[in-house]
């Protein structure tokens, strides 16, 4: 279904703030500025400017990438709109007001690469940062001392982790994500308990890295929702631990 569509219901049915992802892959520059203006129109104001992966790695390999812009390119048609232009600089009658948000990957093979494309993205126009998955602290400090200079606010991803063979799955087979031997050697000692493991890491490294980002936005795998709820309250019962300490 069109992130559009998703965000559109979710806001209707649901009654909350969605932040709709837009990648650049699936859509020429025109389609891409389309689909802004489509936002715009529906009231959609949170928008994630992303790549995308090239399609011969999914489900359907003869599809065709499109790439007429990067996830910067994107961004800056997102910000131009925001002065009520498209990004040849014509008019487009009002302003939009949209929340621009890119991705970044602080565990990414070449960090000066990646660094050098945040760059880019933050000359662009963008307003917020959504990590990678982490799991380390170190990691996630590194990352931000990188990137202070920017003054961009930080979202952190936390994605759960359920099973050791669900941790070995992502750090082989998923580009961009790795995680730590330290956590899965404990995944697998766990065994039948590793599930609980992992919603216990997570709380462990929401209260430690709350602190130094500006928010957190979950992934539960499998469709296990009710993880969050969990973690989160996990997490509140940490903080009041340390108060009473």
């Amino acid at each position: 279904m069109s992130s559009l569509a998703i965000s559109s219901l979710i806001r209707q049915h649901v009654g909350i703030e969605t932040m709709t992802h837009l990648t650049t892959r699936d859509r020429n520059m025109i389609g891409l500025q389309s689909e802004l203006l489509s936002a715009h129109a529906l009231g959609l104001k949170n928008i994630l400017c992303i790549t995308g992966d090239p399609t011969n790695i999914g489900d359907y390999p003869q599809a065709t990438s499109v790439f007429d812009v990067d996830s910067s390119g994107l961004i800056r048609a997102a910000a131009s709109m925001n002065q009520g232009r498209d990004l040849l600089g014509n008019t487009i009658e009002q302003k939009t007001s949209f929340l621009i948000a890119c991705a970044a990957n602080p565990v990414a093979d070449n960090m000066d690469a990646e660094l050098e494309k945040m760059e880019k993205k933050v000359a662009a126009g963008v307003h917020v940062i959504f990590t990678q998955p982490l799991y380390e602290m170190k990691t996630l400090e590194q990352f931000l001392e990188r990137i202070k200079h920017h003054k961009v606010p930080v979202m952190l991803g936390l994605l759960p982790l359920r099973s050791y063979k669900h941790a070995e799955f992502l750090h082989n087979e998923i580009p961009g994500m790795v995680i730590p031997e330290w956590i899965r050697e404990k995944l697998r000692s766990a065994g039948e308990k590793a599930g609980s493991l992992g919603v216990e890491i997570a709380i462990n490294f929401l209260k430690e890295a709350q602190s130094a980002v500006a928010g957190v936005y979950m992934m539960p795998p499998f469709k296990k929702y009710d993880m969050i709820p969990r973690i989160l309250e996990g997490a509140e019962l940490l903080k009041e631990e340390q108060r009473m300490r």
